[in-house]
């Protein structure tokens, strides 16, 4: 019997967090208009929102770093299609090995690559040049949650703040807040779903397989620890944060 092909690869996602067009489009927008020379997006993926920062910041050189070697790939072929692949660079690579620092830094759902939140914060922050900013997707708490409902996304209920504490912990290490925006219900709906349509839809087509039963495994435990675990208990903010030109 030939083996059917693996699922896909996040075919369904342009982003690999709660981030919708809208909210992408403002984001690159308000940081294109800082006029940056240097933008860089530590655990990029395939950095849907350097590329979109690049295209309007037709100045800035750009880098995005992943570990992710498919991500790497899939970020080249996409710079390249749409006009920027000549001024960014993709690299396989951990964040913690960027040091030079930058007008424009982001870093959405890898702030795990630091440590802590405090670890990250702290190195974003030696990252931006003075004057400069980051761009910070990061987790945190809607309300106090249970250790299970915790444990529903691999966490205890102390890993994370509410996000008062989150702007606080970003304020304790050096930066600003300029902008602090939380993806809303709808965004995470079409994430999780994005995220689930890539065992779906094989699951449509080769739910006879041997294999099927445990990508239908996969498939249903995530979506009940979402539905039932998290949901609406994880928050996403996206938190532009400066670096005072003087300290």
């Amino acid at each position: 019997m030939t083996e059917p092909p693996s699922p896909g690869y996040y075919e369904f996602l342009d982003f690999n967090a709660p981030l919708s067009d809208q909210r992408a489009d403002a984001i690159s927008r308000s940081l294109a208009e800082r006029q940056p020379t240097r933008i860089v997006d530590v655990g990029c993926g395939w950095g849907e929102l350097l590329i979109r920062t690049m295209a309007m910041a037709p100045a800035a050189s750009g880098l995005g770093v992943d570990t992710d070697t498919r991500g790497i790939e899939r970020g080249r072929a996409n710079a390249a299609k749409r006009g920027v692949g000549d001024r960014v660079d993709f690299a396989v690579d951990s964040a913690t090995e960027v040091t030079d620092p930058a007008d424009v830094v982001i870093c959405v759902g890898s702030d795990h690559a630091y440590g802590s939140q405090l670890d990250a914060l702290t190195a974003l922050h030696t990252l931006v040049h003075p004057g400069g900013v980051a761009l910070v997707g990061t987790g945190f708490w809607e309300r106090q949650p249970t250790p299970d409902e915790a444990a529903a996304i691999g966490m205890t209920p102390d890993e994370l703040l509410d996000l008062a504490g989150l702007v606080d912990l970003a304020i304790a290490t050096g930066f600003r807040p300029l902008a602090i925006q939380t993806a809303g219900r709808d965004e995470w709906e079409r994430f999780e779903s994005g995220f689930l349509a890539d065992w779906e839809t094989w699951l449509m087509e080769y739910g006879d397989q041997p294999s099927a039963a445990d990508i239908r495994s996969q498939s249903d435990q995530h979506r009940n620890e979402w539905l039932r675990g998290w949901r609406d208990v994880f928050g996403f903010a996206y938190l532009t944060l400066g670096r005072p030109a003087i300290s």
